[in-house]
Order: C-alpha cells, then sequence, then structure tokens
C-alpha cells in the first residue's frame, strides 16, 4: 500500500476536492443553476473523482487503489466532457472553462501517476 496514513494525506485527492468546490460554485450561477439535469451530472462526476481516490485508499490493497483510481480519472474526464457542453451554451466564459479544465487536468495528471507508481509496485 502506498505510503500515507489517511486519504487526506493524497495531493490529487485535496485537489480534486477545490475542483468539487469549484464546479459547485459554477453550478449555483446563471443557467447551469437551473438545468438541473447538467448540473447533477457535473458535481457527481467531480465528486466522484474525489471520492474514488478516498475508497480506493480505504481498500487497503495497492491492486484495488488502481481501479479505483482509474475510476477517479474517467470521472475527472467526464467533468472535462461536460465542461465543454457548458461553454458550448455559452453558460461560462471561456477563461473560466480554461481554469477549470486546467485544473482537472492537474487532478488527473496526479491520479495517473499515483496510479502507475502503484502499479509498478505490484
Amino acid at each position: 500500500m502506498a505510503a500515507f496514513k489517511r486519504f487526506e494525506e493524497i495531493i490529487a485527492w485535496q485537489k480534486a476536492r477545490v475542483m468539487v468546490h469549484e464546479i459547485y460554485v459554477i453550478c449555483e450561477t446563471g443557467r447551469i443553476s437551473k438545468d438541473f439535469g447538467l448540473k447533477d451530472q457535473l458535481t457527481r462526476a467531480a465528486i466522484s473523482s474525489m471520492s474514488n481516490i478516498a475508497e480506493g485508499f480505504g481498500r487497503g490493497s495497492d491492486k484495488e487503489f488502481v481501479r479505483f483510481l482509474d475510476y477517479s480519472w474517467a470521472s475527472i474526464c467526464e467533468v472535462q466532457s461536460l465542461l465543454y457542453a457548458i461553454l458550448d451554451n455559452k453558460w461560462i466564459p471561456q477563461e473560466t472553462f480554461d481554469s477549470l479544465y486546467k485544473h482537472a487536468d492537474e487532478v488527473a495528471s496526479m491520479v495517473a501517476g499515483l496510479s502507475a507508481y502503484l502499479k509498478k509496485r505490484t
């Protein structure tokens, strides 16, 4: 298992937590707040990215942790895809999209890096 004692120590989880907050902030504004389906899908995907890191850690084995990191990575991809839907509808400015997308990319890179590290250990 990785050298973490608690999932809160994992930087990818910390950054995912910030991403979740940022997603919730934009979902409470403008037209996004009224599109309940899109808002629900986006917030659920963001939360899933964070939660799967914690759940994988809690499984107690590198193999299981890697599996849940893969789920987390997939949820981050979903967040990024949904950000395009919001951008294309002009519900957020390009600058907001760029910032959120970049943050999601950073989380995805950290998740992928941790997964690669754990795969080498197994």
